[in-house]
């Protein structure tokens, strides 16, 4: 457990400026950068031990991601970091405005288990290059990839100004906010911890940002491509074996073309895992018995269509897919998080709506269509956090797009200039010359109302 000592010693080095200069953020960017680089086959090797990701998974989804937004954030940083001039009203001339960015101080960032690596790096960047000190809180539940991200840390980083934390995060967090006052948290997990972590923040009125789950829907209408339909969501509901939070959730299928795409989902998850994925090295597995436990109840909510196929002791749920599904049972209460699709149909878009205002405020939305309407009419109906139009998932690796959700499935953006934001105060800037200055805005008022109504409307 990091103690109050060691907090206020990052506080102090925060507080002594040292974070601030261009020169220095930049620097802990290529630090960052060369490590990870440095650490390649050793990020492999770790995540294939605490979920069995393959290398080309790994470097899509985690290490390979991460790089590409730290070249994006080098290469940007001055751009960020300078002052941004904007208009000023009539009331205020001849004075001039602009905002500046200015670093929020000592920030923790809390990691889940199912993407260890970049769900903590990434938002770190953010957070170095927005001049923070950062505490990085991993999970305990990927420790191969907790130990070694504590490695890398601890070789290119001072620990007043990075410092990594392992432990039971339910033990770990809690002592630290209850005895240090972080300028800001970033949380990513569960709607029922992200809960816990916003109540210890608000005792002290520390901002947060919440990165939570749901349940994303998938809505496919009679007029989409089928084909492109099934490959795009089979690919991203059964990556890291659907324990992933903007995983397809559900399926919403227009009842003309179920049959059809039923049939597509199957050729495709056979083409893409064999009709034996316990046995793909490119299939991992899921993450403790615990979640496997939680999941495998899920296979009674319904009936299985496809897969269904499971092995406790080596963690293994074949990709299935269900249809039958009780709108009111668990597998549509709660996020799935795990490689099993419950499809629905509906026949017009009131129908499908109510479904998924069930669960409403989803981190993600995804439609496929042929339709401008179509995706228009979605796209208005339904408050989500981001998504896709004939795709899934892929959102989150366009470091120009927020990723975020709203109500239950989170608070705030991050990633790409959006996580440099998060972690900066914008501080607004008046500047008035003394060479004008009219007898107008002062008192005595009485007689210029007429005057005020010209100047301020």
């Amino acid at each position: 457990m990091e103690s109050v000592n060691e907090l206020n010693e990052m506080r102090h080095f925060y507080e002594s400026g040292a974070t601030k200069s261009y020169e220095f953020r930049k620097q802990q960017l290529l630090k960052l950068k060369a490590v990870t680089e440095k650490y390649e086959q050793a990020i492999y090797q770790a995540l294939y031990i605490d979920l069995k990701k393959s290398p080309e998974e790994c470097w899509v989804t985690e290490n390979g991601i991460l790089l590409t937004e730290i070249n994006h954030a080098i290469k940007q940083l001055s751009d960020w970091m300078k002052p941004k001039k904007v208009k000023t009203n009539l009331l205020n001339f001849p004075s001039s405005s602009r905002i500046l960015s200015e670093p929020l101080g000592v920030v923790l960032i809390i990691s889940p288990w199912n993407y260890p690596f970049q769900l903590l790096l990434k938002p770190a960047l953010g957070a170095i290059a927005a001049g923070n000190c950062i505490v990085l809180k991993s999970s305990e539940y990927a420790p191969a990839t907790s130990a070694l991200m504590k490695k890398m840390m601890e070789e290119v980083f001072d620990k007043k100004y990075i410092r990594f934390v392992e432990g039971d995060g339910a033990v770990v967090v809690p002592e630290m906010m209850n005895g240090f006052v972080f300028d800001h948290v970033l949380f990513t997990g569960s709607t029922a911890i992200g809960k816990a972590v916003y109540q210890l923040a608000a005792q002290n009125l520390v901002p947060v940002t919440l990165e939570l789950g749901g349940k994303s829907p998938c809505i496919i209408e009679s007029d989409a491509d089928i084909t492109v339909a099934a490959k795009r969501i089979v690919v991203t509901k059964f990556s890291n074996v659907g324990q992933m939070c903007v995983a397809p959730d559900y399926l919403l299928v227009h009842h003309s073309i179920k049959a059809q795409l039923v049939e597509a989902l199957i050729t495709t998850i056979k083409k893409f895992f064999t009709d034996e994925a316990s046995s793909v090295e490119h299939y991992g597995k899921i993450i403790n018995e615990k979640q496997f436990d939680r999941i495998i109840k899920y296979l009674n909510d319904g009936t299985i269509v496809y897969g269904g196929k499971s092995n406790r002791e080596n963690l293994f749920i074949e990709p299935t897919l269900m249809d039958n599904i009780n709108i009111e049972s668990a597998i549509m209460k709660e996020e799935i998080f795990g490689p099993i699709l419950p499809i629905l149909t509906f026949k017009n878009h009131a129908e499908a709506v109510e479904i998924i205002s069930k669960n409403k405020n989803p981190l993600a939305l995804y439609v496929f269509t042929s339709s401008q309407k179509n995706e228009s009419e979605w796209m208005e109906q339904v408050s989500f956090g981001g998504g896709c139009i004939n795709n899934a998932s892929w959102h989150l690796t366009n470091h120009n797009l927020p990723f975020g959700g709203r109500g239950f499935s989170g608070i705030g953006q991050y990633q790409g200039k959006f996580s440099f934001d998060t972690f900066s105060h914008k501080k607004s800037i008046l500047k008035t010359p003394t060479w004008f200055d009219p007898s107008m805005k002062y008192p005595p008022f009485k007689g210029k109302l007429g005057l005020f109504k010209k100047f301020i409307r």
